[in-house]
């Protein structure tokens, strides 16, 4: 097992890695619509916080030398289902493949967010 780090995505806001490769696999921990540069959550609504949340999980899968065309399972987290259509919008433009997909809602996110996004992504 290696833990991936890089300074592109924000760092883990608790006791965890932002992912690790084990198996021949990528596990990415949930990201939530930081600005890496500078530590605070995106202004604007759904579709710019999954933007960024997709440009994190871009930049901790280019650090393990992968990508998220590689993604084989995401789990999504949305604060609020009305949200579902204008996310799956922005979600759909980085994820063409369209990789196994688990999308819950939660009663509430870190940070108060409206989504959060993990994935398992194949190494190259």
């Amino acid at each position: 097992m290696r833990t991936i780090h890089t300074n592109s995505a924000p760092a883990a806001i608790g006791p965890y890695s932002q992912a690790v490769e084990a198996g021949g696999l990528l596990f990415t921990s949930g990201q939530i619509p930081i600005d890496p540069e500078t530590g605070e959550v995106v202004a604007g609504g759904i579709e710019e916080q999954t933007e960024q949340i997709c440009r994190n999980l871009a930049a901790v899968a280019a650090a393990a030398g992968t990508s998220l065309s590689r993604a084989v399972k995401t789990t999504c987290f949305l604060a609020d289902m009305g949200d579902f259509a204008a996310f799956n919008a922005v979600y759909a433009r980085h994820f063409p493949e369209k990789p196994a997909r688990s999308c819950v809602a939660v009663k509430a996110l870190p940070k108060g967010v409206l989504a959060e996004i993990e994935l398992v992504a194949e190494l190259s």
